[in-house]
């Protein structure tokens, strides 16, 4: 559960800081563009980064600014295939004042960090921020249905495990209850929300709770909650017993 939970802030962090990162990048791209001088360049040379097992190779172009000066300079981008081939002409924007800092003005060669951080930081974020959504949209509905459901103490009938899913080695459960009405006889059949710990040894001869919206039959909640407490008051006399487990296996 804590690991779950773990995860999911961690997709909002790094979600946020990459986002940054590709902004940070747009502003410094579009602050040089606007500054920059342009000339004609040739591309002099295909190299791969110093210590690099990738394939990939960053033009080297070499140009002549406005004042007669030539400078030679690397991209910052490396692609593989090259994009570009010796003696090839490209544009080149560079600083007036300091010539040496020139790029190759090209669309994917100015804005690919830009655009990588930025679509990777709007991707983890957003699956983040809509985890959150939905979780707190949960403990919403759980608490108006607690407080204002009808309770119906149901019996486990089967306990579901999704191995399609995984999240930090943990697969979700899902427990189905059943509920016989004492005067009509007519039995419903309720699913949980998923809980990230096996309910098993929490809900074996336990009766389930079970809040039903008096308004709308319908929408329920099922009160796992205690599965999650148990587990947690679990953990720690599980993980207190290893090093006496180590100690007997050493010692025997």
């Amino acid at each position: 559960m804590l690991r779950v939970d773990f995860v999911r802030y961690m997709f909002l962090l790094l979600g946020g800081v990459s986002f940054v990162v590709g902004l940070d990048s747009a502003l410094d791209t579009r602050a040089f563009a606007r500054g920059a001088a342009g000339a004609d360049g040739t591309v002099v040379g295909l190299v791969r980064n110093v210590g690099s097992s990738s394939n990939a190779v960053a033009p080297v172009v070499r140009f002549q600014t406005r004042d007669g000066e030539t400078i030679e300079f690397r991209s910052d981008t490396a692609s593989s295939p090259p994009s570009y081939a010796r003696g090839e002409r490209v544009a080149v924007l560079y600083r007036p004042l300091m010539p040496q800092d020139a790029r190759v003005a090209d669309f994917a060669t100015l804005w690919a960090s830009a655009l990588m951080f930025g679509g990777i930081g709007s991707i983890f974020f957003g699956i983040g921020a809509a985890w959150t959504v939905a979780a707190i949209k949960q403990a919403h509905r759980a608490a108006d249905l607690k407080q204002r459901g009808k309770r119906l103490a149901t019996t486990v009938q089967r306990i579901d495990m999704n191995a399609h899913l995984t999240v930090q080695g943990l697969h979700p459960y899902r427990i189905v209850t059943q509920w016989r009405d004492p005067f009509g006889g007519a039995v419903r059949t309720f699913e949980s929300d998923y809980v990230w710990v096996d309910p098993t040894p929490y809900v074996d001869g336990r009766a389930v709770n079970v809040f039903v919206d008096p308004d709308d039959p319908s929408r329920y909640y099922v009160d796992l909650e205690f599965v999650e407490l148990e587990a947690r008051r679990a953990r720690p006399s599980i993980e207190s017993s290893e090093p006496e487990k180590r100690r007997a296996v050493r010692t025997g």
